[in-house]
Order: C-alpha cells, then structure tokens, then sequence
C-alpha cells in the first residue's frame, strides 16, 4: 500500500519511497476529481453550504501529498525529485484548470455569489464566498473556450519554467566552490569561518579550505576576508547564477516567463500582470506600489550616497582604493562599523549560540502568547537534522505540530523560509491543529564549536518564526482562510514584527548567554546593537527599493515583448538605484528567485511595505510594554489568529486603532532629519 494514500497525521517521512510520488498524486487528483464532481452536478439548488463551503473542504488529501512534495524539492532534493516535480507540475495545473474553468461548478459558485447579500452571512462567510468567486473569474472561468484554452496552454508553460528556474539557480550555486590551499589567502577570516570552510573540504574529500555561494559561507567570505582578488572573484561567481554561457542559463527563461504572464493577464482583461496581480493585494493597484516605492526612495537616497561617500572615503583612507566595487561592501561596512560602535559581529556569535537563540524566541513566544515547546522525538523527520516539537498553550490545549530545519547541505536551496505541512481547519466542529516548518541555512556546529549564530542570523531566525506563530495560532474554519493565507503584502507584518525583540534589552537578557561562560550579554553590546541598528539603512533601503522596482519594472510592463536583452532592461531599472559600477558578467534577474520562482511576483514590494505596519505595530508594543499581554493578545486575536478571514486593513486597525503611517519606519530607520 502507498503510505501517502494511508491516513496520516503527521508525515510519514520514513515509510516513502520517491516512487510513491507520482502514483499518490495521480490518485489523489482522481479522487479530488470526483469530490469536485459532486458538488457540480448536485441536483438541489446551489447554496453557501453545499456548494461555497463543500467547495473549501475538498482536496484534503491531495493538498497533504503535494505539500510532502513540494517542501521536500525545496529542503532536501535529489535530481529524481527534481523530475517527478516537472512531470507533475503540469498535472497540477492541469487540474487545477479543470476545477477553475469547470463551467457547472462556476454557476453553482456565482449563483451563491449573486445571492450573498440576501444570505445572513459571518464576515468569515462573505471573505470566503468572495475570495472563491473571484479565483474562479481570476482564472478564467469567464473566459469562452477558445481563451479558456489559451490559459491551459499558459498555465502549463509558466509551471514548467518556474520550476526549471530555481533547478539552474541551484546547479549553478552547487557547481562552484572557491578552494583555497594556501593559508595566507585566509587573511582577515574568522577562526570559526575558517573551521567551517575546512569541514566543507573535508566533506568534499580535498585538502585546505572550501567556500560555497551558500550564505553561512559567502556571507562571513566578503565580509572579513582581506585579499580582494578572491574577494572579486566569490563575488562574480555569486552573481552569475543563472547568466552563464552553460546549460543553467535563465535569460531566456525570464524573458519567456515574463511574457507568458502578461499575455495571461490580457486574456483575463487586465493592462499586464501587475494589474492582475495587485487587484488582491492591500496597494490594489500598481500606481499606488510604484508611488510608494518612489517616496521611500526620495527619502532613503540622499542618506544612501552619504552613506556611500562616506564608505568610499573610508576605503580610501584606509587602503587606497579610488572605486569601491560590490565585493568591498560588507567588508569595509563591517571594519567602519567595527571602528564607529567597535562592534564586531564575531565578538558577539558567542553569545548567541543557536540552542540558546530557539529557548529564546520561544520564551518570548511564552511571555506573549503562553505556548510552550516541547521537543519530541516519536514525530517523523525527513532529516537528522530536523528538530521536531509539539506546541501547547497555557491550558495544555495542543496548538500545532513544528520542525524547525536549520543548516545548510547539498539539495537544499538558500535563503529561510516558513511552510506547512498540515493546515488548521475547523471541520465538523474539530479544530484540526495545523503542522508549520521553519526551514534555514545557518552556519553549522563543527569540531570544536557549537552553532553560533551572527546576529543577522539570529533575525532571520525572529524572522522566520514570526511567519510560523502565524501559522500555529491560526484559528479559523476555512483552511483557504487560515493562518499565512493573507494578503501577500500583509504576510510579512508577523515575520517583521517579531525581529524587533531582538533588539531589545528585556528580550536579549532571556538568550543571548555566552556559550562557554553562561555570562548575559554585556549591556554596552546591547546598546551598541541599537546603535548600530540602522547603520547604512540608507543603503540598505536603496537595495530593497531596487529589487521592488525592478520587480514592477518586469512585471507592469505593457509590452514586454519588446525586452530582448535581461541585462540591458535590469541595468535601466536600475538606474535610479545604483551606487556601484554595474559588473558586466553579472545580472540580478537571472537568479531573482522571489519573483521568477516564489510567489513574489509583482509583490516585492510587499517587504517594505510590511516594513511599514511592523514599525508602526512594534512602536505600540514600546509604548505599552513590549511584554505587555494586553497588547500581545490583541495583536493575536485581530492579526495571528484571523488568517484572511477579513480584509487586511480593517484587522490591522482593529489591532492598532488607526491605519498606519511611515514615519515609525523611517524614525526607526534614521531617515528623518
């Protein structure tokens, strides 16, 4: 028997082979099919229950088994997964054409529809009721048969492309390494990064030092090492995924997958793909986004070329050079940073050991919300590495399932991120608890030392498990609506917020420990963290602002059948941006993984965005206390809790007492003068 055709609570991991894949999702798209069927030809009259709410509660199985899958392709993949997933992509969205482009079913759905003021519904109802017709409109099903046809076409396109994308990013981030065999070329290193880098050659069988585009080991790599050259070198290869003269080349991938969205939002009637895209987003439409990403910009840009005229003098002053390139960035911020806060980010690592850091936020995650975690270890893993906990709150009610997955290997894709391996669902008065995952790639323990995380690290762990509080306190009916099922431009606000306690003094006292000593964090440290908070946030400001205007740039294009070169469109994008001279061998679109792969598309923007709301919540926090429970608890029962049950906006200001305004973020930030 197929174990993924079994029932199963959590996931089977260790009872699947790769080749019970492709025959559980076939079954499970068949058995969805005839969930679908029922509901289409009900002979009773169309109604919320049977029809709207039927509708919400299919595909159970099939969505269990897909996202096994598709997490599995993202953390620990091998290239037969990396097959199954380009013959069932088009499968899914075949099916999922099927369903959207269903005519019986789309009466039955715009007859609730037509009818939902006479029919008494909850705010969940009505946002349910909604958010179903318009996937259906959104997806063609008022289209006639010849365009609903033309989108099958698209859909099937664009699923396969997206795939083979993030496939070359990832060969061309494994196919490099940088190996070092001389120990004068560790100039400036880190005893820990150089320990690190050795463990990698020893993995890899060879002798000396290996460093990989992997962030734990690129990053500390242009940060400290002191010879340029190879600092040159990392820096072109770190830049090049996806725009070299091999088979991993993704120019013309993007100007395919460029096109295809906009040919698919015309079909659909709109100007281009952000049009279609922003029409559910809180901006709604693209003249409000580019008209954001504009006043950012006029504000964070004069402080940016200080920023950076500062860096260039300082690099002067210090070794001569006359133009600071891409790869002398992080190391010549870190050493002035060093030398105006003297702060260095390896003095810190020690204290901030990655057991310690998970006690902490999930001790702040007791002090806010009462959930306790415990680590168990009778739960299924896909890797040893994974660590598995079951989550209860202050009366010992279980709350949810969490993995947390945090060290970089070989078939596991950069970056951090947060997924779900089980929805939260109320069905037949249950409340099925959901199964979140936290996924990242975090130096690892070596021979001598444990984890230690620098504090950037430790952000993106606040980070990550921001979006998972979001998923584990959710606590709606309809899974469609339930926890991260929000607004693409408000599912930051969680993940954002919570970075902010990794700031403050309060919240520090409870991890930050030295690993050896067991010594809290010196509070000179603290304040320089403070301090050093918004350190080149003009520049980094500019960075994020250029990523969402070269994001718009490709998708609210009206004509982008005229593009023929990524390079020569990216550099104009980013000319409103630039501060380093451009590197010809070079091109940002080819690995833009966000929008060409993730679900970022037309929403980068969205960071920024959220950036917005975080500050603006977190200042509310400050004011009262930022343990204050009151607080907390209307911060979870109007904005964690409530998923997309209602629309974004009116939850946020449900939680804060009024709409938010910038100035938190640029106060925070230390861009108002």
């Amino acid at each position: 028997m197929n174990p993924l055709l079994e029932d199963f609570n959590t996931a089977p991991f260790s009872k699947v082979k790769v080749s019970d894949y492709k025959p559980a999702i076939k079954e499970a798209i068949n058995s969805n099919k005839k969930e679908i069927d029922v509901i289409a030809n009900n002979p009773d009259a169309p109604t919320f229950q049977n029809t709207t709410e039927a509708l919400d509660y299919t595909g159970k199985k099939l969505g269990r088994i897909t996202s096994i899958f598709f997490n599995l392709n993202a953390a620990e993949t091998s290239k037969e997964i990396q097959e199954i997933a380009k013959e069932i992509s088009p499968w899914l969205s075949e099916f999922k054409n099927d369903v959207m482009l269903n005519v019986a079913l789309f009466q039955r759905v715009k007859a609730v529809y037509d009818q939902r003021d006479q029919l008494g519904l909850n705010p969940e109802q009505s946002m349910l009721l909604e958010k179903q017709y318009k996937r259906f409109s959104r997806n063609g099903a008022n289209l006639n048969d010849n365009d609903k046809q033309e989108l099958r076409k698209l859909d099937a396109q664009l699923s396969k492309l997206s795939l083979q994308f993030g496939e070359h990013v990832l060969a061309d981030n494994n196919d490099y390494e940088l190996h070092i065999t001389d120990e004068k070329e560790l100039s400036g290193l880190p005893e820990s990064v150089r320990e690190a880098a050795k463990m990698t050659a020893k993995e890899k069988g060879k002798e000396g030092w290996i460093f990989t585009l992997d962030y734990p080991s690129y990053v500390p790599f242009m940060t400290y090492a002191d010879d340029r050259n190879l600092r040159q070198e990392l820096s072109i290869a770190f830049g090049r995924k996806g725009f070299q003269n091999n088979d991993n080349n993704n120019e013309h991938i993007v100007l395919e997958i460029v096109n295809l969205r906009h040919k698919r939002a015309q079909l659909l009637g709109y100007s281009s793909h952000a049009h279609f895209v922003l029409e559910e987003r809180m901006a709604e439409r693209p003249e409000k986004v580019s008209a954001f990403l504009e006043d950012l910009l006029s504000k964070a840009k004069p402080a940016a070329e200080r920023e950076f005229t500062n860096l260039q003098n300082y690099a002067k002053k210090l070794d001569g050079i006359n133009q600071l390139q891409k790869w002398d960035s992080a190391y010549y911020s870190e050493k002035l940073k060093k030398e105006l806060f003297n702060l260095d980010q390896e003095i810190l690592k020690p204290y901030f050991k990655l057991e310690n850091v998970i006690e902490g936020v999930f001790t702040i995650a007791n002090k806010l919300y009462e959930l306790t975690f415990k680590e168990v270890f009778d739960i299924e893993k896909y890797h040893e590495d994974v660590k598995t906990y079951r989550v209860h709150n202050v009366n010992g009610d279980f709350i949810a399932v969490f993995y947390a997955d945090f060290h970089p290997r070989e078939g596991k894709r950069n970056g951090a991120w947060m997924t779900s391996y089980k929805p939260q669902q109320i069905t037949n008065g249950e409340n099925e608890r959901p199964h979140i995952s936290i996924v990242c790639n975090f130096t690892k323990p070596t021979d001598t030392k444990p984890s230690l995380l620098s504090f950037n690290e430790v952000t993106t762990l606040f980070h990550e498990f921001g979006h998972a509080l979001h998923g584990m306190l959710a606590n709606t009916t309809y899974n469609s609506l339930s926890g991260t099922s929000v607004s693409w431009d408000f599912v930051e606000l969680p993940s954002q917020v919570l970075e902010n306690w990794c700031y403050e003094k309060e919240a520090l006292e409870l991890f930050a420990k030295h690993y050896e000593t067991g010594e809290n964090i010196p509070m000179e440290y603290v304040e320089k963290i403070k301090e050093s908070a918004s350190f080149h946030e003009g520049m980094q400001t500019l960075r994020q602002l250029s990523f969402g205007l070269l994001d718009m740039a490709w998708h609210g294009n009206e004509s982008p059948e005229k593009i023929t070169s990524v390079k020569e469109f990216e550099s104009r994008s980013f000319a409103d941006t630039q501060l380093y001279p451009d590197i010809a061998e070079n091109c940002m679109s080819t690995a833009f993984s966000h929008i060409f792969q993730g679900g970022y598309s037309a929403g980068y923007y969205s960071y920024k965005w959220a950036e917005v709301l975080d500050a603006d919540a977190f200042e509310y926090f400050q004011k009262e206390g930022i343990f204050n429970k009151e607080i907390a608890n209307k911060f979870k029962d109007h904005v964690l809790s409530k998923g997309g049950t209602e629309k974004p906006m009116v939850l946020y200001k449900r939680f804060r007492g009024k709409e938010p305004k910038p100035d938190a973020l640029l106060k925070r930030a230390g861009l108002l003068r």
